[in-house]
This record gives C-alpha cells, structure tokens and sequence, in this order.
C-alpha cells in the first residue's frame, strides 16, 4: 500500500510546527522555574545579610538575645526552603509519576524516583525540619495545608518584635519585610507552574497528530524510494524508524519539561540549590560545621 508523499508532507510540517511551539512553551515554564529558584538563592543571601547586619544602638538592643533571635530567623528559613521543596514534589494528576501509577500499578514511587530517576531519598525534609524548627513549631504543622507560608508568617512575627523591642530601626524593619514578601513572590509562581499543567489542547493534539504522521510516514516514504527499484523499499524501512525516531524524541523532550517539579531526572535541581542556601546561610551565623555539596548522582544534578 502507497500514498502521494505530499499529504504525508503536509502533515509533517504542521507536526513539525506544532511539536516546536510545544516544546518552546515546556522550556519557558522550566527556565522560569529555574529563575524563580535563582531569586530565592538571591533573596535568601540578601534576608542572611541584612538579618547579621541590621542593628541599633540602644540599650535594649544591647541586653537582648539578639544572637539567638538572629539564628532562629535563619534556621527557620532553612526550613522553609526544604518544605516548599517537599510541597513541589507532592504529585499532581497530569505529572508523570503520577499518570504511572494509576496505569502500572507495580511501578512504585521507589522506581520511578530512586531507580529510573537516580535520586537519593525523599524522606529527608522531616529531618531538616526537626534540626532547623523548634518542637512547637513541629507540633503545629498537622494544622496547616500550606506549611511553607505558615514559617513565612512566623518569620514577619519575629521581624517585627525586633522592631517593637527597638532591636532594628522601622527602615530595617520594612527591608527585612520586602524581602519576605518577596519569598511569598517566588513560592507563588513556583505554585502556579506546579498546579497548573501545560495546556492538555496544546499537549494532546500534538502526541495525537505524531501518531497520525508516523502511521502514514511508511506508506508515503515507500512510494518515493521505490523509484529507486525493488532494493529501494527495503532501503525505506531504517529511513522511517529514524524519522519517526526524531519526532517521538521530540514530543518526549517537550512532555517531560513541561513540568519541572514532578521529581524526575529533568526537574529543577531543588535539593542542591537548597543544600547551597543552606551552607551560606550557615556560614553568616558563624557555624564551622557545615554540610557537604549534593553531588550529582549517575550524572544527574538533584
């Protein structure tokens, strides 16, 4: 069975246009997830300096137990990075780990995020909160939905008290506090691309309209290499594998960028740009204990 080439043509092409616009879209959500975490690494220096730097001259001040306060607020945003984090890698129905689960029930969470995906573990961010939080803070958690803007409210709380026990000055006060909004900022958009998918008109059509053309692109492809006689046609097979080879790789690349915080091996490194923050941060309070860089594992940043 044969077909002119040229609708097989035409179909290519706009599959061609199609699967790029695609693929534009999936990179521009993961280079902004990527930029917003650049702006907490930004904000969370900026948040240790100004928290170490800020002070008045008054008595008070003097007599206080600024130290103490000061470590708290920094450790306390330590564990905010890890739960935001933890709050991004819970599943969404769209994701992939999640659409897995529902088809293949014997592909677990150990599979698709230890094995295939060549992450450590994902039991860490309990740990990290039980180091950073205090045992009331702890208790609480079961309470709040969205714990990450909980320990952001708490962080105003203490920032503010400074200010009313004359601590910092209310200039400070208001720097300390943009920069606090501004981490309600970047943990809002990095919502907003977690909750809300690519659009399925966009992503859909375009995996349908692959299988279309791959499904046409042997009887189309047979016709104009049997113009070169009998041999031809077998020469068409291995030219319809790489072709059709190309354009799932490429509806493949787009698929699994469009959702940068799923935990899979193509996500945001957010596990090693929060052990980064947490070593600066350290470092300002005076710790000399810190912790090791993650490293990549199988060639793959986390």
């Amino acid at each position: 069975m044969i077909i002119p080439w040229v609708p097989v043509a035409l179909i290519g092409t706009a599959e061609a246009f199609l699967v790029g616009f695609k693929n534009n879209q999936a990179y521009d959500r993961l280079w902004e997830a990527r930029k917003i975490w650049g702006g907490i690494v930004n904000s969370s220096r900026m948040l240790g300096s100004m928290v170490y730097a800020f002070q008045t001259n008054s008595e008070e001040a003097e007599t206080s137990d600024l130290e103490d306060r000061r470590k708290k607020i920094v450790c306390r945003h330590i564990a905010w990075l890890y739960q935001l984090r933890e709050q991004l890698l819970i599943p969404t129905e769209w994701e992939h780990i999640k659409v897995e689960e529902a088809q293949f029930k014997s592909i677990d969470h150990k599979r698709n995020r230890l094995i295939r995906a060549g992450f450590p573990d994902y039991g860490r961010t309990p740990i990290f909160l039980n180091k950073y939080l205090s045992e009331e803070e702890l208790n609480v958690q079961p309470q709040y939905k969205n714990f990450a803007t909980y320990l952001v409210a708490q962080q105003a709380k203490d920032v503010n008290e400074l200010k009313n026990r004359k601590v910092i000055s209310d200039f400070n006060q208001k720097q300390l506090q943009d920069c606090l909004n501004e981490f309600y900022t970047l943990q809002g958009q990095a919502e907003r691309i977690k909750k809300f998918p690519l659009p399925r008109q966009f992503a859909s059509t375009a995996f349908v309209f692959n299988i279309i053309f791959i499904m046409l692109l042997p009887l189309g492809l047979v016709s104009e290499f049997a113009k070169l006689g009998d041999w031809g046609i077998w020469v068409s097979i291995p030219f319809c594998i790489i072709i059709g080879w190309i354009y799932i790789i490429m509806e493949l690349v787009g698929d699994y960028s469009e959702n940068p915080f799923e935990g899979l091996m193509f996500d945001i490194p957010m596990l090693s740009i929060c052990r980064t923050i947490e070593i600066d941060l350290l470092q300002m309070t005076g710790e000399t204990d810190l912790p090791d860089p993650i490293p990549s594992k199988n060639g793959v940043l986390i």
